[in-house]
């Protein structure tokens, strides 16, 4: 039991180490920056304190949530809290985004409203420092997050090397206004603002798709996949379903298509050795595992077996053809066709009902229509 748990107490170590260092750096930053844009008068340093402020909160929440979604499960919630990260970053997204539309308002106000900045040697220096820190913090919160496949902490450390950006172009709005008394930092701030509500936008999309789910990494359904048709009973393996419950908390489900001659007894113990195997080289727990009856020893079988797939595969929307069972003698045939999103499944099992009946008067067929979830063909 210790050994599941570790990997995941030294994930969430990393994150909330990195998130303190974040805190920290940006609480320094932000104190600097508010002096130097009060003393100049300069509404763009100011709000790039207040970025630093945001991102110093968004870590805060980052630890918040990582100490909850670390949870374990309970009789309310037997699949954990893992979920609970999505949900913190959604909020840090909306902070971002607010603190964009703040920023946007006070600008405007600027620009209509005119004042000139004042800015000193130090003020430069300081934020030329502010550009350096920002740009060593977010290349390592982006790594550190990376590796601990925190999306929390890539999209803050992202977020900080924007902002390396913005102090940037603040300095050379400031270093514009020494050399030739043109006022710029109105509209840098401005600038900043629209880029800092897009950055809010573009992480709460982001974290929105992951709340609804997306299609699985198709290199770890690949993986999945071959170590499940590594087994020589195993003809394919299909239907394989990705259940996020947070991040590196994946549970699946899948068929496996195998021989009609093998007993429960075989089947439990094939299927308990590729749940273990999975586990351990992906860290996918196999939850559920159905099967497809493949016909053996039977010519006729497969014969009509390849002339339907044949058929079916004629269609471009038709993805993937498996499960094919039939039984000559009580004329009875049954497949999964796996469908594209460019055509409705009613339309497309109307359209192989009507061909099927066509070309085996006689049959009862029987057709299910599966989502293509992760097709791994």
């Amino acid at each position: 039991m210790s050994n599941t748990q570790t990997p995941e107490i030294n994930r969430d170590k990393v994150i909330i180490q990195t998130s303190v260092v974040g805190i920290l750096t940006n609480v320094f930053l932000a104190v600097f920056k508010s002096a130097v844009g009060v003393l100049s008068n300069s509404i763009a340093v100011v709000l790039d304190a207040v970025n630093n402020l945001s991102d110093a909160l968004s870590s805060i929440i980052t630890i918040v949530g990582t100490k909850l979604s670390a949870k374990l499960p309970d009789k309310k919630h037997p699949l954990g809290y893992g979920r609970i990260e999505y949900l913190t970053a959604m909020i840090i997204s909306g902070i971002v985004l607010f603190a964009g539309i703040t920023s946007a308002v006070k600008s405007v106000k600027k620009i209509i409203h005119p004042e000139k900045p004042d800015y000193s040697m130090v003020s430069l220096l300081i934020i030329a420092v502010a550009v350096v820190v920002k740009v060593f913090l977010g290349n390592f919160v982006k790594s550190r997050g990376k590796k601990v496949n925190s999306g929390s902490l890539v999209a803050s450390g992202s977020d900080a090397l924007n902002d390396a950006i913005l102090s940037g172009s603040v300095l050379a709005s400031a270093v514009i206004f020494k050399l030739t008394g043109l006022s710029l930092e109105a509209y840098v701030g401005l600038a900043i603002s629209v880029f800092i509500i897009k950055s809010g936008i573009d992480m709460m999309r982001e974290t929105l798709d992951q709340i609804l789910g997306t299609r699985a990494d198709k290199a770890v359904t690949d993986k999945i996949v071959d170590i499940l048709v590594e087994e020589p009973q195993v003809y394919g393996a299909y239907d394989l379903i990705l259940h996020n419950y947070g991040p590196d908390q994946n549970l699946a489900s899948v068929h496996l298509e195998l021989p009609d001659t093998m007993t429960v007894q075989e089947v439990d113990r094939l299927t308990r050795k590729l749940e273990a195997k999975v586990y351990r080289e992906t860290g996918v727990i196999l939850t559920g595992v159905g099967v497809y009856s493949r016909n053996t020893g039977d010519s006729e079988a497969a014969r009509l077996q390849n002339e339907v797939r044949r058929r079916v595969l004629a269609h471009d929307w038709a993805v993937q053809f498996h499960g094919f069972y039939v039984d000559t003698e009580t004329k009875e045939m049954r497949f999964d066709v796996v469908m594209s999103f460019d055509i409705s499944p009613r339309e497309g099992l109307d359209t192989l009902y009507a061909e099927m009946r066509r070309a085996y008067p006689g049959y009862k067929i029987t057709i299910a229509p599966d989502v293509d979830v992760t097709v791994a063909e």
